[in-house]
């Protein structure tokens, strides 16, 4: 009976309910732990959502985890033919896993043979590696050599895979990069141009189209997984585009071999041929510079490499500005980054002007007696006794100074200095090249240009300009009239060949009627004709030019730029060419010949090539066949550009400037 008792109690107090307070603390309890559930679960959803790349990265930093860089290739630079002019060439990076070798417990089975492997391909030293194992013996990546070429490279691959010869090699391997090289050596170094610094480009093309030319590095990833395995992810390089230039490697090939014979030919007394030796073709219907060279000029694999112009003894003399300083004035582009005075060549561009504003009729006469008195100055022309009576023509043929003086003075300040605008001097030419020189401060304006200024600047002394300026107008003084920009790029190509973008010629503005245009085309025939441009005739062919003298400060030092600007034919020009002797090494340097025996040379190597048209015997032309530069669409200019120019805001460049007009009177030979 009490057992029966004492089981009917514990059924009761199992039966019993919890009091009402006690079921609410449960029930408290129950939520607090199901909200932090919900807080703790909300928690990890914004951690991942938010942050979880970067803690991927931690977990996977953890493993035994690597990438290496796929390097891109840089794009080719090539002529407008497609021949190669920079290139990039695949080598090798030398790698060792210094944590790989080592890796074999207590024992060094894998270090000696590993060492005389990379002792026997790439004759890299023992001891390199002893100081790798030393003080890094947990690298993975240690570059132990750079830019490995293909052979080196297949004579390692045959050994790498050969396990029954060489089975303990650990810890080499090979990584795919490229190098610059340049397939014509100095040919159009300063167009080219080299790059530094892996895929920075210095100069010419590879500075102006760095970004184009340049890809993006690839990646390749790997980290083991939670199962052990080796997990790899490849992001593929992208390679650089292929720039397309305008310049004709064959004409580029005959420019630089007839100023390399000059050079050759003059130098002496441990001095070049000149100070400065350039040339420029171009298409005068497009604006494409076919041919761009000066000399000096450098090697572009060894751009540093100045032992042409230098002793050992003398480089070694020099502090690092002064080495420094001789860099960069021989990768300095003389056709682009130099200002001077350009002497006779400037004076088509004095008679255009007063063509064109009505000034002159053509019809002139004018008397030269050897010298002209300007305020007061006798300013000399080049013929010391004087040319006498002289047409507009006979002006040009034999350069007379005092002609053109007349002529600029009826002329004027106001119409001259308009002019000297229209044709684009004193302004950026817009040369997709770097380093352009700055000559808006080189040229007078109306307001502070003097009658004796005018004078000079008839005749092209006393203002400055580079030659891309001159060269560029001129083609507009022989085209009919029409100025185009300067371009040394035609096409931009993907790495597989395809055009992404083409280089339009861009017709900038009108500068001359056709009439004018024409009227000076037969002037400048003359100039070669009978007048002072006869040496650069090449039998056969219809050629206009001018020559230049241009006598450089100090006056009277005998220091000369000389030059020839020439075109053919005359009816219908194809190609315009310009020749500049810069301080020429003879004892008289008041010469143009020499500049018109440089471009003689060009020309009756360059005109067959290009299928210039030919005079028979009977006067009649014939077009011969040859690789003629085809004609191609340009952007209009614009039809108000004579307002443009009414307010020429051109500055001198020093007002203390001012040369002394004894040695106009005394000394000055310029043309």
């Amino acid at each position: 009976m009490a057992g029966r008792n004492r089981k009917r109690n514990r059924f009761k107090f199992l039966t019993k309910k919890f009091p009402i307070r006690m079921q609410r603390k449960l029930v408290m309890l129950f939520m607090a732990v199901i909200l932090a559930f919900v807080v703790l679960i909300g928690r990890i959803t914004w951690i991942n959502a938010s942050r979880g790349s970067s803690y991927t990265k931690v977990v996977l930093d953890q493993q035994n985890y690597d990438s290496r860089v796929i390097a891109y290739k840089r794009g080719d630079i090539v002529d407008r033919n497609g021949t190669k002019l920079a290139t990039s060439e695949r080598v090798y990076n030398v790698i060792l896993d210094v944590a790989a070798m080592t890796d074999n417990g207590e024992k060094d089975d894998y270090i000696e043979p590993t060492k005389a492997v990379l002792k026997e391909c790439f004759g890299i030293e023992e001891s390199v590696v002893d100081a790798l194992i030393e003080e890094k013996p947990t690298s993975q990546y240690e570059i132990l050599a750079t830019e490995v070429d293909y052979e080196t490279a297949q004579k390692f691959n045959k050994i790498d895979d050969d396990d029954k010869n060489y089975p303990n090699v650990r810890g080499i391997w090979l990584e795919d990069d490229y190098t610059r090289t340049y397939p014509y050596n100095s040919m159009a170094s300063d167009v080219i141009g080299f790059v530094y610094d892996g895929n920075q480009g210095a100069i010419g093309i590879e500075n102006a189209y760095n970004d184009i030319l340049n890809g993006t590095d690839g990646r390749e990833y790997g980290y083991f997984d939670t199962e052990s395995s080796l997990e790899r992810t490849v992001k593929p390089a992208k390679n650089g585009n292929t720039v397309v230039s305008t310049i004709d490697i064959t004409l580029q090939s005959i420019v630089e071999k007839a100023i390399l014979d000059f050079n050759q030919e003059y130098a002496g007394d441990g001095e070049p041929g000149s100070k400065n030796t350039a040339v420029i073709m171009m298409d005068p219907n497009s604006g494409e510079i076919l041919a761009e060279a000066s000399y000096p000029n450098f090697d572009l694999n060894d751009p540093r490499n100045l032992t042409a112009l230098y002793s050992d003894q003398e480089w070694d003399d020099m502090s690092e500005e002064e080495q420094v300083s001789a860099m960069n004035d021989l990768w300095r582009n003389f056709c682009v980054s130099d200002a001077y005075e350009p002497g006779s060549t400037i004076k088509p561009f004095t008679v255009a002007a007063a063509l064109e504003s009505g000034t002159l009729k053509g019809n002139e006469t004018f008397y030269c007696g050897g010298s002209k008195n300007v305020l007061g100055t006798d300013i000399n022309c080049a013929h010391r006794d004087g040319h006498g009576t002289q047409t507009v023509q006979d002006s040009i043929a034999n350069s007379c100074n005092v002609a053109l003086m007349d002529i600029a003075l009826d002329l004027g300040a106001d119409d001259f200095t308009r002019y000297q605008n229209i044709f684009g001097f004193g302004e950026y030419t817009g040369i997709d090249l770097p380093g352009e020189a700055e000559t808006s401060g080189l040229l007078y304006t109306a307001e502070n240009m003097t009658d004796i200024d005018l004078a000079t600047n008839s005749f092209g002394q006393n203002f400055n300009v580079t030659m891309t300026q001159l060269v560029s107008a001129f083609c507009s003084l022989v085209n009919g009239g029409y100025y185009y920009e300067p371009h040394i790029v035609k096409q931009i190509q993907d790495e597989d060949g395809s055009v992404i973008e083409t280089k339009d010629p861009v017709l900038l503005r009108k500068t001359v009627s056709s009439e004018t245009s024409q009227m000076l085309r037969t002037y400048m025939k003359a100039t070669l004709d009978y007048g002072s441009g006869q040496g650069a005739q090449v039998e056969g062919y219809d050629i206009g030019g001018k020559t230049g003298t241009a006598e450089k400060l100090p006056r009277g030092n005998g220091n000369y730029l000389l030059s020839f600007i020439g075109f053919a034919p005359v009816d219908n020009p194809e190609i315009v060419i310009y020749v500049v002797v810069d301080e020429p090494n003879t004892d008289a340097q008041a010469d143009s010949g020499y500049a018109q025996r440089i471009a003689k040379a060009i020309m009756e190597e360059a005109f067959p090539y290009l299928g210039i048209t030919t005079i028979n015997e009977s006067g009649e032309e014939t077009k011969t066949e040859g690789t003629s530069v085809e004609q191609t669409e340009y952007t209009d200019y614009d039809e108000n550009y004579e307002e443009t120019y009414d307010n020429p805001d051109g500055s001198y460049i020093d007002e203390d400037y001012d040369p002394d007009l004894d040695d106009w009177a005394a000394g000055d030979t310029s043309e």
